[in-house]
């Protein structure tokens, strides 16, 4: 299991925001102080106007380049913001390389990226690191069949929009409703398929939702499979009502890998101070699905 993060985005926060730095230091610290899991690290990919410009319009790209301004309620402004945003992309381009030559990864980054639409940077998101890598996976590598799968407890409605009716491009979601954004209520399209959670439903309810999920995107028989690992979903995040518990990131971990394609991984969302040991859950799980294969 490949890790990819680079420790600069962890320089900036705006005070009393969610989306903190910690949220990562603090993972960073669990994950090369644990000894269950053997991990590498690498580095974030670079990363082109090409392959931003796939999902982005190019009037959105000037605009986190050149602002100085918040660009929303929930989305502030940082100093080096746009290079912060790029990184991520850029470790999300490179797990996907990364799986696709066999070594599953996972990239550890801030800010996240699922919310962001072609046009609009929002909810902490400023380029859409998934929609991207996805993009540049379906593009360079032929005929391929892309899925995407975002357990983030919020719609990750800037994925969705970004795919909608892309050839060969899949979106699966499973969210909380009603929740931020407000969307995902349905499918769209023939590729985008939302599968929806109420506040607080019993934990084994949600996982069942999370199993049909699971039982649609094999149906649909990817080739490649990126997910969109948002922890906010757990029990004691404090930005939603979700009910999931650290077993289930790792059941989802051994899901992921059980079916037998490359998988690559993305941090999104995850509140909590337990999100570290969340993500170990996790990692965890994806590692246990591919001993479980190897003994198959």
């Amino acid at each position: 299991m490949i890790i990819v993060t680079d420790e600069r985005c962890t320089d900036y926060h705006r005070e009393g925001h969610p989306e903190r730095p910690s949220r990562i230091a603090d993972t960073l610290r669990l994950l090369r102080k644990q000894t269950g899991v053997p991990l590498q690290w690498s580095e974030p990919d670079p990363v082109s106007d090409e392959q931003i410009l796939r999902a982005h319009r190019p009037a959105m790209l000037d605009w986190i380049r050149s602002s100085r301004e918040d660009f929303d309620g929930d989305t502030p402004w940082h100093p080096e913001i746009a290079e912060h945003a790029l990184r991520s992309v850029g470790g999300a381009v490179a797990a996907q390389r990364l799986s696709l030559a066999g070594n599953p990864a996972l990239s550890l980054f801030r800010p996240p990226g699922h919310h962001a639409t072609d046009t609009q940077p929002m909810g902490f998101c400023y380029l859409n690191s998934m929609a991207i890598a996805a993009l540049e996976a379906s593009t360079s590598g032929g005929k391929r069949a892309v899925a995407v799968f975002d357990f983030d407890v919020h719609h990750g409605n800037g994925t969705e929009d970004i795919l909608l009716g892309r050839p060969g491009m899949g979106f699966f979601s499973v969210h909380q409703s009603p929740c931020y954004p407000g969307t995902g209520l349905g499918d769209r399209g023939t590729n985008c398929f939302n599968h929806t959670v109420r506040p607080g439903v019993p934990r084994k309810e949600y996982v069942r939702t999370l199993q049909s999920a699971l039982d649609q995107l094999r149906e649909w028989k990817p080739d490649l499979v990126g997910v969109s690992a948002g922890f906010d979903a757990y029990a004691r995040d404090p930005l939603a009502q979700g009910t999931l518990e650290a077993e289930d990131y790792h059941w989802l971990g051994t899901q992921f890998r059980s079916l037998g394609v490359p998988i690559f991984s993305v941090l999104e969302g995850g509140y909590s101070s337990d999100l570290p040991e969340l993500v170990l859950a996790y990692v965890k799980g994806l590692e246990a699905g591919t001993e479980d294969r190897a003994r198959r």
